[in-house]
């Protein structure tokens, strides 16, 4: 599975270049996600799949409402009315280009995000569906999803600063994509972790004010 990091805004690519400096088989793209050369595109959606919005609306302008549509009905049928924070959805586009867009919400509705976790968890589904998952009829993904490429996430509406969206979205890579995630040995030791994803200085997150 290849990796494409595609955005148009410069302070994004310039994030990803320094968090990805050493990595060689990640691609960092400066442009629009529609004119890569890969199978998938990833929406950064909500739980509720509105795709009327930010990079979302593009995406429903670029293949038609029809994904929207299909993505709301695998909701309301597989996820129960709302896909989560932390998983992630492909649905098929009908383009002979990019035929499949991956929805990995990266918030519950739309709002910004502040220290918080969500660009992490949203590209660890990614990766996770993007390697293990499977179709609706049982096939394998990453038989037909090779090139995956992915944008700046959370840093639309939810106002995530570029340095922050890089740095989980390295950290999920090292973790998920090379396979390097190591658990924790205490819940001192995650709760540090999870801090670290969003600032530099860490403090015990049951008694801050």
């Amino acid at each position: 599975m290849k990796l494409i990091f595609c955005d148009l805004n410069k302070h994004m690519i310039r994030s990803w270049e320094k968090w990805f400096s050493e990595d060689l088989t990640i691609s960092i793209h400066h442009g629009s996600i529609f004119d890569e050369d890969c199978d998938a595109i990833v929406s950064p959606a909500n739980s509720f799949g509105f795709m009327d919005g930010g990079l979302d609306l593009q995406i429903s302008k670029f293949f038609g409402w029809h994904v929207q549509e299909r993505l709301q009905d695998i909701i309301k049928k597989k996820h129960h009315g709302e896909l989560l924070v932390g998983l992630a959805e492909i649905i098929e586009t009908d383009h002979k280009k990019i035929p499949y867009v991956i929805s990995s919400p990266t918030m519950r509705v739309p709002m910004i995000l502040k220290e918080s976790v969500n660009v992490y968890l949203a590209t660890k589904a990614v990766l996770i569906l993007g390697k293990y998952g499977t179709f609706s009829d049982g096939s394998v993904i990453n038989k037909k999803v090779s090139k995956i490429a992915i944008p700046g996430m959370g840093t639309g509406v939810g106002r995530l600063p570029y340095e922050i969206c890089a740095l989980q979205m390295k950290r999920a890579v090292d973790d998920y994509f090379y396979e390097n995630y190591e658990f924790p040995k205490s819940w001192y030791e995650a709760q540090k972790n999870h801090q670290l994803l969003y600032r530099t200085k860490t403090t015990d997150l049951q008694f801050e004010s």
